[in-house]
C-alpha cells in the first residue's frame, strides 16, 4: 500500500509530520481497498471535516457514474490517452469537488485503472460506514421492498448482537434471480431466504437421488 499511498498523497494533500497518526477503521486487503484506504487516510489526516466533505463528493460522483451513460462510458473507455482522460476528469468533476477525489481519479487514470473507480468507491463507503459506526445491511430481493417491509426488517436486525452500538443503514438491491424471498448481508454474515436457493437445494436433492 505504501507506493499507492505516496501517489494519493503526493500533490500536497499530506499534513505536517507533527499531525497525530491516523488509521483506517477496518482493513481492506484488495487492490481497490488499498486505493480507498489511502484516499480515506489522506482526507482524515487533514481533518474529519475534510473526510466528510470527500465522502459527499465520492457519493455524488459514484451516483453520476451510475446515472449518466456518458460518464460511465468514459471511465470504461480503454482507448483514451492519459492526457485525454486527465482533461476529461477536470471537465466532468465539479470545480467545488475535493482535490483528494480528483487526485484519486488521476492516480487511477495514470495506472490504467479508472474503470475500477466504482469498486474503489464501494470500498470507501465501507470505510466511512465503519468510521461513522454504521452497519450497512444489503437486502437483495426480486422486486423493490416497500417502506413497511424495510421498517420491519430494520427492527428485527436491531435486536441482533452484531447490530449493538451501531446505526443500521438498510440498502435494498433488486436482483430478479433470487425469484422470491430475501438475501440479507450484514457484517460478515449472510442470511439466505431466497426462493432461488430453495429451488437449488431441491434440484440437488433430485440429482443426488437419481
Amino acid at each position: 500500500m505504501a507506493s499507492i499511498s505516496r501517489h494519493v498523497l503526493k500533490r500536497g494533500y499530506a499534513t505536517a509530520a507533527a499531525a497525530p497518526a491516523v488509521k483506517a477503521p477496518i482493513q481492506l486487503n484488495s487492490l481497490t481497498g488499498t486505493y480507498a484506504t489511502s484516499t480515506y487516510l489522506a482526507a482524515l489526516k487533514k481533518s474529519s471535516k475534510d473526510l466528510e466533505a470527500l465522502a459527499k463528493d465520492v457519493e455524488a460522483f459514484d451516483r453520476s457514474i451510475k446515472e449518466d451513460a456518458k460518464i460511465s462510458a468514459f471511465i470504461q473507455n480503454p482507448t483514451l490517452t492519459a492526457s485525454e482522460r486527465a482533461a476529461a476528469l477536470k471537465t466532468i468533476l465539479p470545480s467545488s469537488s475535493s482535490p483528494i477525489l480528483l487526485n484519486l481519479l488521476s492516480v487511477l487514470s495514470e495506472n490504467g485503472r479508472l474503470s475500477a473507480a466504482p469498486k474503489v468507491f464501494a470500498d470507501f463507503h465501507s470505510l466511512m460506514a465503519a468510521y461513522r459506526g454504521e452497519l450497512e445491511v444489503i437486502v437483495t430481493s426480486a422486486e423493490p421492498l416497500d417502506n413497511k417491509a424495510l421498517t420491519r426488517l430494520d427492527k428485527a436486525l436491531k435486536t441482533t448482537e452484531i447490530a449493538k452500538g451501531k446505526t443500521l443503514k438498510v440498502v435494498n438491491r433488486v436482483n430478479p434471480s433470487v425469484l422470491g424471498g430475501l438475501l440479507v448481508d450484514f457484517g460478515d454474515k449472510t442470511i439466505d431466504l431466497s426462493a432461488y436457493t430453495r429451488v437449488q437445494r431441491f434440484n440437488n436433492a433430485l440429482t443426488q437421488g437419481v
